[in-house]
């Protein structure tokens, strides 16, 4: 599932390198043509905001088996796993100063702490503050905008000012100057209280699919995936269908008060969704050698994000070959198609003659403070590595 979800992050991530991290929300100053203002909609709906609750899941779920298997062998999974996370922060903020600036590896390594309070919670918890969270967060969506008009327009300009400054800086720049455009610019204007509110309130936003794949680990769901079907098939048929109707509203009824509300809760549900039809999926077809390669990916997936990081941004950004906003929404799907089946094949064969990714090694080394990447007594189960 977490080597599946590497497409939908990938599409997503690719209207970043190519329209910027705030450029993509401004689509409309790109003069995009009509096929591609469909695609762009499209991925909207199906994709953005929907593949990467995927991950936290996943993230949340191996939270608790790693603790299980930790406590399994007497260790104590606190220790191991603030090291864990702590590198994780440590890689993002690393990521996103000198590569790209859509990181998510810092916020997991971040949230990891978090999360660290509800490790021994009851699954019921869990599943209640979940939907507690999920339910406030969808609220926010009806707090109203400003209406002061003179704010707003200053808003406006500062933002197309910074979309069009990085359209050339990103497209034509070098590697120093788009690095500095990266880490200086301000397009919302905010001040130091904003941002350190806003950064105490983010784990609170974010926090629902943490906790519901904690949940599921707790109830040890995903273990026969033979014997689940059912569950696998009601899931799908309740949440996939709910949160593209929620999340489409937005698209369909642009300017309602409640489509912000409706959209922020869809992709959420959309995402267990996707979690639920990929699991009836695997139970049907697990013999197929596609699964293979998807869990080959999976067990790379560390490695296999920042090289999407790495080849993407050398394709778009003016150290590279400088499409940046030149490629096309369409085009750009295209593009990382072959990219993901590119590494598809490559994670396969490169773990057939390796055991585990160069990132995730390191990751390991440091989590168990052990050159071989295993605690002292072997542990039969360990996390995803983001």
């Amino acid at each position: 599932m977490r080597g599946f979800s590497l497409l939908g992050i990938l599409l997503a991530n690719m209207l970043i390198f190519q329209y910027g991290i705030w450029g993509k929300d401004e689509i409309a100053l790109y003069s995009l043509s009509q096929a591609d203002s469909a695609a762009r909609t499209l991925l909207h709906i199906f994709v953005e905001g929907s593949f990467m609750p995927v991950f936290t899941f996943l993230f949340g779920f191996g939270m608790i088996k790693m603790k299980e298997s930790l406590e399994a062998k007497g260790l104590k999974p606190n220790r191991y796993l603030a090291r864990r996370f702590l590198l994780l922060l440590a890689a993002g903020i690393v990521h996103g100063t000198y590569l790209w600036e859509g990181d998510i590896l810092g916020f997991y390594g971040g949230m990891g702490f978090f999360l660290l309070l509800f490790m021994k919670r009851k699954a019921k918890t869990l599943l209640i503050w979940g939907a507690l969270l999920l339910s406030l967060f969808g609220l926010l969506g009806l707090v109203p905008e400003s209406t002061n008009n003179h704010s707003l327009t200053e808003d406006k300009i500062r933002m197309e000012t910074y979309v069009k400054e990085t359209i050339t800086i990103y497209g034509t720049g070098t590697y120093e100057e788009i690095k500095h455009h990266r880490n200086t610019a301000d397009p919302l204007g905010l001040n130091d209280y904003l941002i350190v509110g806003m950064l105490l309130f983010a784990p609170l936003m974010t926090a629902p699919l943490f906790l519901f794949g904690m949940y599921a680990a707790k109830k040890r769901w995903f273990r026969q995936p033979d014997d689940e079907r059912s569950m696998y098939l009601k899931g799908m048929l309740i949440f996939l269908p709910t949160g593209l109707l929620l999340k489409g509203g937005k698209a369909v009824f642009p300017g309602q008060g409640w489509s912000e509300m409706s959209e922020m809760i869809g992709g959420n549900l959309l995402s267990l969704g996707y979690i639920f039809a990929f699991s009836l999926l695997y139970a049907v077809a697990k013999s197929s050698p596609w699964f293979l390669r998807f869990e080959a990916l999976g067990k790379l997936s560390l490695t296999n994000y920042l090289l999407q990081s790495v080849i993407c941004t050398s394709i778009f950004y003016g150290y590279g070959m400088g499409w940046f906003s030149k490629l096309g929404v369409i085009a750009g799907c295209g593009l990382a198609l072959v990219i993901y089946i590119g590494q598809l094949f490559l994670s396969r064969w490169y773990l057939t003659r390796f055991q585990s990714g160069p990132v995730e090694r390191v990751l390991r080394m440091w989590t168990y403070f052990s050159f071989s990447g295993k605690s002292k007594s072997k542990v039969p189960y360990e996390s995803s590595s983001m």
